[in-house]
């Protein structure tokens, strides 16, 4: 078949605005839940879109740690692509995808570092190996082989024997600070769910919307 003969039709269900939750979060975490019961694949990855220096788009998948009302936090190396360009423009975007559910959210806002406090507090909840790996890649560099990553955790590894692994001063969080979200279900005929949510830069509060499809 080819991609242009390809058709699914989404009918798991519909979203209502009575449905919806005062607070977007809380909605977007029910719809984790949901996606976690369902044993969707990496329920809390987002795609992540940032831009660098020169207003040129770039995106990946990272997995969000933590989602309150603060926003979403991930963690990461700040020296890497992601990070040099979240230092230029601090403005982003984020989309979950449960596509076994037939649903997605769009999260855009500014994204800003959380506490040191925070970054340690994570950093030392995370296996071992994952620890001296965030010591060990040069993430984003470029390196020559397989075998310079195999030299530097042996040389990581053997540096932190018997001590605990301290968080690398260029390793930490960040959180995504809504703006706006958009939460799409999809139905029959194309005629899907959408409901945004915008921030009131007056009030503070949450203007709700419902889109065409």
């Amino acid at each position: 078949m080819s991609l242009a003969d390809r058709r699914v039709t989404y009918g798991r269900g519909g979203l209502e605005r009575d449905e919806l939750s005062d607070e977007p979060v809380d909605l977007w975490n029910r719809w984790y839940a949901d996606a976690v019961a369902a044993e969707v694949a990496e329920p809390n990855a987002v795609v992540l879109a940032t831009v660098d220096a020169h207003g040129v788009p770039d995106a990946r998948v990272v997995l969000v740690r933590r989602a309150d009302h603060d926003g979403l936090v991930i963690y990461t190396n700040r020296h890497s692509a992601k990070g040099r360009q979240l230092a230029a423009c601090s403005e982003a975007c984020a989309v979950s995808a449960w596509l076994d559910l037939e649903r997605q959210v769009r999260i855009r806002g500014r994204v800003q570092w959380v506490t040191d406090a925070d970054s340690d507090r994570y950093f030392a909840s995370r296996p071992r190996d994952h620890q001296l790996g965030a010591w060990a890649s040069p993430q984003s560099e470029v390196i020559a082989d397989r075998d310079v990553l195999e030299h530097r955790i042996d040389e990581v590894r053997a540096r932190f024997e018997g001590a605990e692994v301290p968080r690398p001063e260029f390793w930490g969080g960040y959180v995504l600070v809504p703006e706006e979200w958009e939460f799409w279900q999809g139905r029959p005929s194309r005629l899907h769910d959408r409901f945004r949510y915008r921030r009131d830069p007056a009030t503070g509060t949450w203007i709700v919307d419902r889109l065409a499809p």
